[in-house]
């Protein structure tokens, strides 16, 4: 089954970028380095970068059931405050994450576009949702938590995260759920 190009919940629109979302993705959080600080990719330096991502999914959208999103908050039409997604692995396998403009964070934003997530990985056969997130990073471990996930434990030297060590892996708590028999 397809994703839908758009999701609602409570408080938030998510729909799947378009070449035209590219400046507010900079602007809002992909070249902050503070928002983009425990992210697994490097903060955007130009809006060329944001160009580049939005290339990749599309081509993701093509392949897999669903990708990448925007997440909107429908009290303030339009006002862009992150993203979030599923990155497909098998068709019974995925991973997300979520990233957010600094003025949305502390606000439930992050669980609520998880907990969407989650009920899209669901209804798009997935049958086992990973997320890592980097072993220091307590407050992303916490919305992890409160949307079902488990920790399987601390991956040593797992993943780089550009933005704090380039060229360094570091410590990342693995959480998962599982879907299904």
């Amino acid at each position: 089954m397809k994703g839908p190009r758009r999701l609602e919940t409570e408080r938030l629109l998510l729909r799947r970028p378009i070449v035209s979302d590219a400046q507010a993705i900079f602007e809002r959080y992909a070249g902050d380095p503070v928002a983009t600080r425990y992210m697994s990719w490097a903060t955007h330096r130009t809006v060329a970068d944001t160009y580049a991502f939005l290339t990749w999914s599309e081509a993701d959208w093509e392949l897999w059931p669903a990708g990448s999103y925007l997440i909107f908050s429908r009290e303030t039409e339009g006002l862009l405050l992150g993203g979030t997604g599923l990155a497909f692995r098998t068709p019974v396998s995925a991973v997300t994450g979520y990233v957010l403009a600094q003025d949305a964070w502390g606000q439930g934003f992050a669980t609520e576009s998880l907990r969407a997530m989650v009920e899209l990985a669901r209804r798009t056969g997935v049958k086992r949702l990973e997320a890592v997130c980097h072993a220091e990073h307590r407050a992303s471990a916490h919305v992890l938590e409160k949307c079902g996930f488990r920790c399987e434990g601390t991956w040593h030297a797992h993943t780089e995260f550009p933005n704090l060590s380039p060229g360094v892996r570091a410590d990342v708590l693995s959480y998962f759920m599982r879907f299904g028999a």
